[in-house]
């Protein structure tokens, strides 16, 4: 959870640099003298690298274990997130974005991957869900230290305050990698703290319905991970949900700012939508868990909310405090619909070649959502931003409806199991 809240206020600390200072003429956009569509170029160029390295990087992690490989990563994001801050103009915004997200790239798959080693699929999605709420607790403590600085470093020792929000935001993932090397756990099978009765217990309760440290990656595995059509139907639902993920994550400042807070206090104001997102993801995630019901958690989730981003992009612009209100339904819901849908996949992943494959390729096709996020909210429509509303809302309810034809879909092939075979999880 530590681990991926240092890595998305990494992330997504661009979208606070924005519009940092904005109206003392300091802002990120302002200081390096881009415009809006490079802007977009920058935010782009991190999905593409993200997309290239994640399935490799899953790949890596199994070949070299996952606490070095996790520790390597979270230095070098860190590093770049620092590096931003010296970043003199467009061509070096862009080259440093690149090489972030190919640093990150690896952390998310990598993470529900590793969770296929230690729970059974029914333990799974709320332990998702904490890892996944953390974007909303990044996204809070994001907008808080944004302000902070805001008020307090611009202008010290030359520096704007976007220059200082880099280096803070990025020095403590560079000493966290430390603490991963040295401590992460890796396999249950190899952890020295479990006593030998323990490290029984614990892989002898996922034996057959987990992925285990031991087991290679063979090509017939790989092969039939690849041509499994179903997982594309997963794949596709996870483009669905990823851009609203994305386009709140980053625009979030921004769309704030549009509903009539200015200044440092658009910043401020992002933090309740993110602290309700992290509750909401949670309560999602244990239903579903609890009542072994993924799917459903997952598309209820994506109905509510399309239907916040539909009712936010039908309200007038000038009505700001419902708009607000119905920001935090959006946020929160579009977030709480990440965890079950993983949980769901994951569960339905008969081995450990397919894990390290299928998890992967999932959350690369849904850097494919990202990139359309990146470019739905337009400048030119604020204050209201319909556009970016009602497609996120369209996605939304597209995914819905993918999500639920693959119920269905398990459902009939349950019925076709003989008495004894493993079922298909719903």
């Amino acid at each position: 959870m530590i681990i991926h809240l240092l890595c998305f206020i990494d992330r997504s600390n661009i979208g606070n640099a924005k519009v940092l200072n904005r109206d003392e003429g300091d802002s990120l956009v302002q200081t390096l003298k881009i415009s809006n569509e490079q802007y977009l170029v920058a935010l782009m160029i991190f999905i593409v690298a993200f997309t290239i390295v994640q399935t490799p990087s899953n790949y890596m992690l199994k070949k070299f274990r996952p606490s070095r490989w996790m520790a390597l990563m979270m230095f070098c994001w860190g590093a770049m997130t620092m590096l931003l801050a010296a970043v003199k103009n467009y061509s070096g915004l862009v080259a440093v974005r690149f090489f972030l997200g190919a640093f990150e790239s690896g952390l998310f798959p990598g993470q529900v991957f590793i969770l296929t080693f230690w729970y059974r699929p029914e333990e799974r999605a709320i332990r998702i869900a904490l890892i996944v709420a953390c974007s909303s607790l990044g996204g809070a403590f994001g907008g808080a230290i944004a302000y902070g600085i805001g008020r307090s470093l611009n202008g010290v020792h030359g520096l704007q305050a976007w220059r200082w929000l880099f280096l803070i935001e990025g020095s403590p993932s560079c000493f966290a990698a430390i603490l991963c090397a040295l401590f992460f756990p890796d396999y249950p099978e190899t952890v020295s703290w479990l006593s030998d009765e323990e490290r029984e217990l614990a892989t002898q309760r996922i034996k057959g319905v987990a992925s285990l440290g031991s087991d290679k990656i063979t090509w017939k595995e790989a092969k039939a991970t690849l041509m499994d059509w179903r997982l594309y139907a997963h794949y596709i639902a996870y483009i669905s949900n990823s851009v609203s993920f994305s386009s709140n994550s980053l625009f979030a400042p921004t769309i704030v700012a549009g509903l009539g807070y200015t200044g440092l206090d658009a910043q401020l104001f992002t933090v309740p939508p993110y602290a309700i997102g992290f509750v909401v993801t949670v309560i999602v995630a244990w239903i579903a868990d609890r009542y072994e019901a993924r799917s459903l958690a997952t598309c209820c989730s994506m109905i509510i909310g399309a239907i916040s981003f539909l009712v936010e992009g039908a309200l007038p612009p000038d009505a700001f405090k419902a708009r607000y209100v119905f920001l935090c339904f959006a946020l929160s819901f579009s977030f709480s619909c990440n965890a079950p849908s993983l949980s769901w996949l994951t569960a339905n992943l008969r081995s450990t070649g397919a894990a390290t494959l299928a998890v992967p390729l999932n959350v690369a096709f849904g850097q494919f959502g990202q990139i359309i996020g990146v470019y739905i909210y337009k400048d030119s429509e604020a204050p209201g931003f319909p556009t970016g509303h009602f497609t996120n809302a369209g996605f939304l309810f597209e995914g819905a409806i993918i999500i639920m034809s693959l119920r269905l879909f398990y459902m009939h092939k349950n019925k076709q199991l003989a008495p004894g075979e493993r079922k298909w999880r719903l």
